[in-house]
């Protein structure tokens, strides 16, 4: 189902392989805290192609081959690297494919990924495409979820802050409303969900740049930052940077077991008093990371 599988789109995925996913990754959790070893993956080479800062993504991708036994080669910055020299992703591609076993990439372009897996002969798994997809955090935040809450159905979900150029709510909101969550999207009106992409979701969601009103009502509040980097105009960014921030006081009018979620980093989204509250689960959600690739990357190698 799995083995030699490219993971380049959440909608690739029907809920059969998703719970096929995490059921691996519920049992890979001891492995990647270290209380059990494995070798699953000796003798398997995964590459890191990243041509976009990462810190989460990429060392959790590492850490994850790792822990099962493989081995890692790879690239953070593509300045370092014949792309400097004019060399084509396609070859850059057939390149790493002939060294490896499975490539994850991170790149600016749309589509970037889907590319890389036209060429290469191995799985290719996206790790964030421009504004497009990142599946993998997709699946982590799913699984953060699901651990929590048991069934994501009938889950009251707000997705705040940068709606547009999120690609992290672009993949999530999609499977959030394939699975039966009740999606609120909260943002200026300036950063609004694509509506390519609500005409997606099987729900209609409920749209405020107003957070205070349905703050009673939320079980995840999945909070993302403004992303400066995305943004063509300066102007249009300080417009809207700091539009919410989510701090103790203000959880104290939420749920007593709702909670908070971020795909980080984080810059002044998230007050760091709410770090200690049993609502933060953005830590966790990261550590999620691990044992959700872990998966991964046993699926389309073939090995579980």
């Amino acid at each position: 189902m799995f083995k030699g599988r490219d993971i380049v789109s959440i909608k690739e995925l029907s809920r059969e392989d998703i719970e096929r996913i995490f059921e691996v990754a519920e049992d890979m959790i001891p492995i990647a805290k270290g209380e059990k070893k494995t070798d699953i993956l000796r003798g398997y080479v995964l590459a890191t192609l990243f041509f976009e800062p990462s810190t989460r993504t990429r060392l959790s991708f590492e850490t994850a081959m790792q822990r099962l036994g493989g081995s890692v080669i790879g690239f953070s910055n593509p300045k370092a690297t014949s792309i400097s020299k004019g060399e084509t992703l396609a070859d850059t591609i057939r390149i790493v494919d002939l060294y490896s076993d499975v490539i994850v990439i991170r790149h600016p372009f749309e589509g970037s990924a889907r590319l890389a897996a036209e060429f290469a002969e191995h799985p290719v798994i996206n790790a964030g495409d421009g504004a497009g997809q990142h599946p993998t955090q997709t699946l982590l935040d799913l699984f953060t979820m699901a651990r929590e809450f048991g069934d994501i159905s009938g889950l009251n979900v707000a997705l705040i802050g940068d709606l547009k150029y999120g690609r992290t709510v672009h993949s999530l909101a999609y499977i959030l409303s394939k699975l039966g969550a009740n999606l609120y999207l909260v943002s200026p009106p300036l950063l609004r969900m694509p509506k390519h992409i609500i005409r997606e979701l099987n729900k209609k969601p409920v749209e405020t740049d107003k957070l205070e009103d349905i703050l009673g009502e939320i079980d995840v509040f999945y909070v993302t930052r403004i992303q400066k980097e995305r943004f063509p105009d300066p102007t249009e960014y300080r417009k809207v940077a700091g539009s919410y921030r989510i701090t103790a006081k203000l959880l104290s009018s939420a749920k007593k077991n709702a909670i908070v979620m971020h795909p980080l980093p984080r810059v002044d989204e998230i007050s760091s008093d709410v770090d200690p509250l049993p609502h933060a689960r953005y830590f966790q959600q990261a550590f999620n990371g691990v044992p959700v690739r872990m998966a991964l990357l046993a699926l389309v190698l073939g090995v579980v």
